[in-house]
């Protein structure tokens, strides 16, 4: 049965969730391998408009989104550097949708972070963001280029391959980088624990550009580092104070569900109450918040990923729980304010 919803009329703007739909053309066959990822993703094999819309409405005062790319509905004909913009094209349909106003007040995907591969050099980067621009009709923010990577294979089942160590740190890459700035993105990092260093190292090379660093930095108690939770978070906590010292760095408060940080083996294991999931996510989130200041956290629901380990409703109840004791003007930038500032929207 699902949770009272509290504190029903504070305004959420969720910065970042997924769509897809047939989830093994992201990332291919999906052998189960005993990772909560194939989990996600055998049980959600769909999560398009009607399911992101019934989430939203689920009884949380959510009033906008911010779509994050997950290699959905990519082109399947033309130059390969240009088929990410599918996605992009994808999305503002869907934007286009909830914009018409026939489905409520919510304004799903106001902003679409896309992807490019920053390798491919400065100027085929740039060819492919003004394309991205173009296809999102006013609505496209910046990019993420994943790093996530781990010598332990069994850390990231189904994504491990996807990348190789350093990507932050390679010179192509950040020639590519660049381009960002000058047409005013933003980008979002998604990595490891172990791989802050590297985002560190990005940020101070590139200080004016605006980047997010998602889901607290993952945490990791599984594979090599089971049992480690614990014993790492002092290292997770001084490599995110050192983090918060570039200005230009925010941080989403989230992403704690996933299966990485171990609390939950499987997805058909009971889902916890808000009460418990705020008890494992206050040490992190309020580490950041800390270090960062409200003014540069936002909680996000990562959905559907992070259904793995909990519902919409008890989500955002324990990301409530957790912020009981801030000030309402931190509470606004927790739940919308720092979110509408970074990617740009107009959400009322």
């Amino acid at each position: 049965m699902p949770e009272q919803i509290l504190e029903p009329e504070l305004p959420i703007v969720d910065p970042h969730h997924h769509l897809w739909d047939r989830p093994q053309a992201i990332i291919g066959a999906l052998p189960d391998t005993g990772h909560g990822f194939v989990d996600i993703l055998k049980n959600i094999p769909r999560y398009l408009f009607d399911e992101l819309l019934a989430d939203l409405k689920s009884g949380h005062n959510v009033r906008g989104t911010v779509y994050m790319e997950c290699g959905a509905m990519y082109r399947a004909d033309g130059p390969q550097e240009l088929k990410c913009v599918g996605e992009t094209e994808f999305v503002n349909g869907v934007a286009a949708m909830s914009a018409s106003g026939i489905y409520g007040d919510v304004r799903a995907c106001a902003g679409i972070v896309g992807h490019v591969d920053l390798r491919v050099g400065a100027d085929t980067v740039e060819d492919v963001l003004r394309s991205h621009i173009a296809a999102g009709h006013g609505r496209f923010r910046g990019i993420r280029h994943s790093a996530s990577y781990d010598a332990d294979p069994n850390v990231l089942g189904p994504l491990a391959g996807r990348n190789t160590a350093g990507l932050y740190r390679d010179p192509k890459f950040r020639e590519g980088f660049a381009v960002l700035h000058k047409l005013g993105l933003s980008f979002d990092a998604w990595l490891v624990e172990p791989q802050l260093p590297d985002l560190i190292d990005l940020a101070r090379a590139f200080p004016e550009t605006t980047i997010v660093l998602d889901h607290v930095g993952t945490p990791l108690g599984i594979g090599a580092y089971k049992g480690k939770l614990g014993e790492r978070f002092g290292i997770w906590k001084r490599e995110i104070e050192t983090l918060a010292e570039c200005a230009n760095v925010h941080v989403k408060t989230g992403g704690l569900p996933m299966p990485f940080a171990g609390w939950k083996t499987r997805m058909h294991e009971p889902d916890p109450p808000s009460e418990l999931l705020a008890e494992q996510w206050r040490p992190y989130i309020e580490t950041c918040i800390e270090a960062f200041g409200a003014k540069r956290c936002m909680f996000e629901s990562n959905f559907p990923v992070d259904r793995f380990g909990c519902d919409y409703v008890s989500l955002w109840n324990a990301f409530k729980r957790i912020a009981k004791t801030y000030s309402a003007d931190e509470k606004t930038a927790l739940f919308s304010g720092t979110a509408k500032k970074v990617y740009r929207v107009n959400i009322v």
